[in-house]
């Protein structure tokens, strides 16, 4: 009886699968939802190898809306990297990612093909990053997405944009990410 209801708690915490017939098996890890994690900790919590491709990265002078976004003044530089971001050797997702130009240039010097950017912006920036805002909501792949993620035009993506804040409650960052559907997979718990 004290294996059942052992069994019944990890199946509500979602670390187990019971499947009728078939007995009870280990569940594939689920996203954190309720906290805070890179790309590159949410792959070790998968067991999977990490790895971002830089398809860009640049200053540009005139985004009023993301500067905005980030508590800055409309004309303010902004430095945007956008990388591919892949597990066991295929695309998971494409973020961009918009800094202050001023305060994050080096960034764009940084090897952020085999390194965390959380890792990067804590060690050589000392910003301590402590929450974020987010909107999450779906879109679909164009033909450009659809060929970069390696999935059918027109296949759901989920869309989260965020604002990660410093502990001091300053904007960091501001990001757009674009992720297969088919990949991520976010587990709430509510409770009363």
């Amino acid at each position: 009886m004290t294996a059942r209801h052992a069994l019944a708690e990890l199946e509500r915490d979602g670390l187990v699968e019971r499947r009728r017939g078939s007995g009870t098996f280990v569940a594939p890890p689920k996203v954190q939802f309720n906290r805070l994690t890179s790309f590159t900790e949410q792959m070790a919590t998968r067991s999977l190898a990490p790895h971002s491709k830089v398809l860009c990265s640049r200053i540009i002078q005139s985004e009023p809306d993301i500067a905005a976004r980030l508590g800055l003044s409309p004309v303010t530089p902004l430095l945007v990297i956008e990388r591919l971001r892949q597990a066991a050797g295929e695309p998971f997702a494409l973020e961009t990612c918009y800094f202050s130009a001023r305060q994050y240039g080096p960034l764009s010097r940084a090897p952020l093909d085999r390194q965390s950017l959380f890792l990067l912006l804590q060690k050589d920036f000392g910003a301590k990053l402590a929450y974020s805002d987010e909107n999450i909501d779906a879109t679909v792949a164009d033909p450009q997405l659809a060929k970069l993620l390696s999935v059918p035009r027109g296949a759901p993506l989920l869309r989260i944009r965020q604002v990660i804040f410093s502990e001091m409650g300053n904007a960091i960052t501001y990001v757009l990410g674009l992720y297969r559907s088919d990949r991520h997979t976010f587990t709430i718990r509510r409770t009363r």
